[in-house]
C-alpha cells in the first residue's frame, strides 16, 4: 500500500518552515499549508462544474510531493525556475521519488506522476484550483506574518502582491465568496485554525504535527489504501474526503486525547452528542445548501449519530452501515472503508510517535501510546496495517526500543 520511504516524505513537510526569513508569532509548516489547500480547494471544486474529483486528489498529491523535494526554494523563485527550467527540475524530483513510489498500484502512481509533470494540460482545470486554493492558503498564512512583520521596511510591498494575486482567480465562484468573507469563509478560516491544535498535547514531540496536518496525512494512507484495494472512482474519493475532514469538528471542540475521552463513562457520547451540535450550529450552515448532505455524509453524520470510521453505503438514498465495501465498489453505491480509515487514523498516529522516539524524544506517552497503537492495528481487506507499522519502525530504527518497552511492561 505505502512504504516508510514516502512515509517518511510526507512527514518531513512538518518539518518544513514557511515565511522563515520573517517573524511569526506561531511555527507555519508545509504539512500544514498543504491541508489548509486541499481543504479550500474540495469548496471551491463543489461550487464548478464538470470537476473530476479523483483527479484533484491525484494533482494535488503529485504537487505536494513535488513542493517536499524542491523544499529549499523559496516559492517566488520556484515558480520562476519552472518557467525556464521545468523539464529539469521535475526530472530531477521524479529521479528523487522514485525509489519511493515505484511499487505503489504496480508503478501506475509513478506514471501518472510522469505524466502530469511533462505535460501541463493534463487535469487542467483541476491544476487551475488547486493553484486559486494554494494562494488563499498562502494569503491566509499571511494575515498571521503581517501582523508581525510591519516594521520591515518591504512588508507593504508583499502584502500588495498577496492582495493583487486574488484577481488571477475570480472566475471561480468559490474564490470570490472566500474573499468577500462569506460564510464559507468562515468554514475556511475555521479549518485553518486547527494548525494551532498540537497532537500528542500532552508531550514534546519532533516533528510537532498539528491537527490539521494529522488530518491530510490520514487521507493520503486512505487514497494510497484506496489505490491498493482498486477502489472505483466514488469510493476512492469519499474515503480521501472523509480522511480530510475527519478531525474538523475539533475546531470547535478541542482535540480529546483518548484516553481522556473514554476514561469516563458515557464521556465520549456526550463528547460526540456536543460534536452533531457544533457541525449543526456552526459548520453546516456556512456551506451551500445543495452540498448539506454530501457534507455530512463524509463527516459521518446519520440517524442521529457520528461516525466517520464505519463503513457505508447509500441504497436507494438511504445511509446503510455494511460489513464489506468491497461488495459495492461501484460509484452508484457512495462506499466508504470507515474500518480501514480508522486503521489510517492509528497508523498516522503511530509514525508521529514513532519519528519522535527516532529523533530521541522518547517521553513514558510516546513509548505506551505506541504500544497501545500498535495493539489496535490488523489486516483490513488484504492490508496489513500492523506489519505496514512494524516497517516503519524498522526503517526508523525504532523497533528494538518498542520491542524492549513491550517486553519491560
Amino acid at each position: 500500500m505505502i512504504n516508510p520511504r514516502i512515509i517518511d516524505y510526507i512527514f518531513t513537510s512538518a518539518s518544513i518552515q514557511r515565511w522563515n526569513d520573517y517573524p511569526r508569532m506561531v511555527q507555519l509548516v508545509e504539512l500544514d499549508k498543504q491541508a489548509h489547500k486541499f481543504i479550500i480547494a474540495y469548496f471551491i471544486a463543489k461550487l464548478e462544474k464538470d470537476i473530476d474529483y479523483t483527479h484533484l486528489i491525484e494533482a494535488g498529491i503529485f504537487e505536494f510531493l513535488r513542493r517536499v523535494v524542491v523544499t529549499d526554494i523559496r516559492p517566488d523563485v520556484f515558480r520562476k525556475a519552472l518557467q525556464k527550467k521545468s523539464k529539469e527540475i521535475n526530472s530531477w524530483v521524479i529521479s528523487k521519488l522514485t525509489p519511493s513510489l515505484k511499487d505503489i498500484n504496480n508503478g501506475t502512481f509513478l506514471q501518472k506522476f510522469e505524466e502530469y509533470l511533462s505535460n501541463p494540460d493534463m487535469y487542467k482545470k483541476e491544476r487551475f484550483i488547486l493553484k486559486a486554493a494554494s494562494y488563499l492558503a498562502t494569503k491566509w498564512e499571511f494575515s498571521i506574518v503581517y501582523q508581525t512583520s510591519q516594521f520591515l521596511n518591504d512588508i507593504e510591498d508583499v502584502k500588495k502582491s498577496v492582495d493583487e494575486e486574488i484577481e488571477d482567480y475570480y472566475e471561480l465562484i468559490g474564490v470570490r465568496k472566500i474573499a468577500l468573507n462569506k460564510k464559507l469563509g468562515k468554514i475556511i478560516d475555521l479549518s485553518g485554525r486547527l494548525r494551532f491544535q498540537k497532537r500528542w498535547a500532552q508531550t514534546p514531540r519532533i516533528p510537532e504535527t498539528s491537527v490539521l496536518g494529522h488530518m491530510l496525512t490520514v487521507a493520503l494512507f486512505g487514497y494510497f489504501f484506496s489505490l491498493e484495494v482498486n477502489a472505483c472512482d466514488k469510493r476512492l474519493q469519499n474515503n480521501f474526503f472523509t480522511a480530510l475532514f475527519h478531525d474538523l469538528p475539533e475546531a470547535l471542540t478541542r482535540d480529546i486525547i483518548t484516553p481522556v475521552k473514554y476514561c469516563v463513562d458515557e464521556l465520549s457520547d456526550i463528547i460526540a452528542e456536543y460534536e452533531i451540535e457544533k457541525i449543526q450550529d456552526d459548520i453546516l450552515p456556512n456551506i451551500p445548501e445543495v452540498l448539506h448532505e454530501e457534507f455530512s455524509y463524509i463527516l459521518g453524520l446519520y440517524d442521529g449519530i457520528k461516525e466517520e470510521f464505519t463503513n457505508k453505503i447509500k441504497l436507494n438514498g438511504k445511509i446503510e452501515v455494511v460489513d464489506d465495501v468491497s461488495k459495492y465498489n461501484t460509484d452508484k453505491y457512495e462506499a466508504i472503508d470507515g474500518l480501514a480509515l480508522k486503521q489510517c487514523d492509528k497508523l498516522s498516529a503511530f509514525v508521529e510517535a514513532s519519528l519522535s522516539i527516532s529523533h530521541g524524544i522518547k517521553s513514558k506517552e510516546l513509548l505506551n501510546g505506541k504500544k497501545e497503537i500498535l495493539k489496535g492495528l490488523k489486516e483490513v481487506q488484504g492490508i496489513d496495517f500492523k506489519a505496514i507499522a512494524m516497517q516503519i519502525d524498522y526503517e526508523f530504527g525504532t523497533t528494538g526500543q518498542t520491542q524492549a518497552r513491550m517486553e519491560f511492561d
